[in-house]
């Protein structure tokens, strides 16, 4: 059943995408999300005993998404507001429509690129030249095809509307507040170590996706590569569009005025690169994209 719900609602996101006039009229799901999380962030995180009290706000937080995916997947409505809901939560097209949307502000200019990329990437971006503006938005496009499309795809696959909805509460909250900051480092700790949990598995279905959707079978460079990065599970679709595309992606990078010498991932790949590469990055998007929809509809069939 969820396989089926799922392939309507991989169509419906990549027809639809956020339309504009929705959105800017009703607050999206995710940012419903993000007040939440917010807002206990807020109310507990002080004091003592803060990584206790994130734990707990993350069990709450889990149970009623839980809940909530149980209330709605229980309407007699043939399974539609589900096909609604799950596309709603899924991010390919507005992924690509990101990535593409730096592509075609580098062709006009570096800045227009510069800008463009500050707003999908978290790095110093203003003193960027034109193949670090790429490269970000090469990396950018691998690890949210995991975060936004694969992953909540293949909970909603695994557990329906509950395990979708689990899923994005806890990736948000991870993207708030599991961070290793003072304020966050106990607080977050139990987002950032669930949200690791839950991407386990679809950051390696993601590298398998994009390798195979472009007939690359050796793992040996991706096995090699994706361990150096930084994120647990960030660095398999790292290396696999990496090594797809022939391009060298990660290496040194400048976060809030300080340089971080992060390893390469495939040092053997282009480094002059431009607008075209990016072009092949939403290709890439697209082509994985459909490998994915080719298997959750096989497995509708069965």
């Amino acid at each position: 059943m969820s396989a089926g719900l799922l392939v309507g609602a991989m169509l419906l996101d990549a027809a639809l995408g956020e339309p504009r006039w929705l959105w800017s009229r009703w607050p999206h799901p995710a940012v419903l999300m993000g007040r939440l999380i917010g807002w206990a962030d807020q109310r507990f995180n002080d004091g003592a005993a803060r990584r206790v009290k994130g734990v707990a706000v993350m069990a709450v937080l889990v149970l009623g998404a839980w809940a909530l995916g149980h209330m709605i997947a229980a309407i007699p409505d043939g399974g539609v507001l589900e096909v609604i809901v799950a596309a709603i939560l899924l991010a390919q097209k507005s992924l690509v429509q990101h990535v593409q949307a730096v592509g075609d502000a580098l062709r006009l200019s570096l800045g227009q690129g510069r800008r463009a990329v500050a707003m999908i990437v978290g790095r110093d971006t203003a003193a960027l030249e034109e193949p670090a503006v790429a490269r970000a938005a090469i990396e950018s496009a691998a690890e949210n095809l995991s975060d936004g499309v694969i992953a909540p795809a293949f909970w909603f696959l695994i557990g329906g509307l509950p395990g979708i909805l689990i899923y994005k509460i806890t990736n948000t909250a991870d993207s708030m507040i599991g961070h290793r900051t003072p304020r966050h480092e106990e607080f977050g700790w139990a987002a950032a170590r669930f949200d690791d949990l839950l991407n386990l598995i679809p950051a390696r279905l993601t590298a398998l996706l994009i390798a195979l959707a472009h007939g690359w079978l050796d793992a040996r460079p991706i096995l090699r590569d994706a361990p150096l990065h930084r994120s647990p599970n960030a660095g398999w679709p790292e290396a696999a569009m990496a090594v797809v595309l022939d391009i060298a992606l990660s290496g040194p990078r400048s976060y809030h005025g300080e340089m971080r010498d992060f390893p390469w991932v495939w040092p053997e790949g282009r480094r002059d690169i431009g607008p075209d590469a990016v072009d092949a990055a939403v290709s890439a998007l697209w082509r994985a994209w459909a490998l994915m929809l080719a298997l959750v509809a096989a497995l509708a069939l069965l």
